[in-house]
């Protein structure tokens, strides 16, 4: 008779925590709900913030209510100190609730220095340009105030659909969500 011990997979134990962060109204649905969709499977814990935390309205005029505020993003973490991605998605909404959040670069910031993923899609590029994580180009819109913001940060817009580089990445539009989200998830 003999006994074989078992020892769990520590892959296999811990969740991969994920912030997904939009904008307070005026989100793109498309983007939005593919990578809620996505990550959720038992291996993520994906929480859902905006500006205000409050039901927002999207441009196809979908309904949503986030999970709570930017401002209380620690408060989700429970016992761990990072994240191990922050995807910011876009919409119409994320110029007047995203470009100059006073919070959210230094959220990407300090998690991209602690190893993880941060990543952007759609009008949600310019904040890689706030928080000093983007190097010559991103994927984003053709969209006139996107690529002017962008240009603030001397960046240019990619002619790729999906740029990826030192576990950043970016999206042009929901177009490119499977590979967007595949990029990420073999990041993490």
């Amino acid at each position: 008779m003999f006994s074989r011990v078992l020892q769990p997979s520590l892959q296999m134990d811990k969740k991969k925590n994920i912030l997904l962060v939009m904008p307070k109204n005026q989100f793109d649905e498309d983007e939005l709900f593919f990578v809620r969709d996505f990550f959720s499977s038992p291996e993520y814990k994906l929480v859902i913030l905006s500006g205000l935390g409050q039901e927002a309205v999207g441009n196809k005029k979908t309904r949503f209510t986030p999970d709570g505020m930017i401002v209380d993003w620690n408060k989700h973490l429970q016992d761990q100190r990072k994240y191990d991605a922050v995807i910011v998605t876009g919409g119409k909404g994320a110029k007047k609730s995203l470009w100059d959040d006073p919070i959210l670069p230094q959220i990407l910031t300090d998690h991209h220095r602690a190893g993880s993923v941060v990543a952007t899609s759609g009008m949600a590029a310019p904040v890689l340009g706030s928080s000093s994580l983007a190097q010559g180009e991103v994927a984003a819109p053709g969209n006139e105030d996107v690529v002017a913001r962008l240009n603030d940060y001397r960046l240019a817009v990619a002619e790729e659909g999906l740029v990826s580089y030192h576990r950043v990445v970016s999206a042009r539009d929901a177009s490119v969500m499977p590979e967007f989200c595949e990029a990420i998830r073999q990041l993490l």
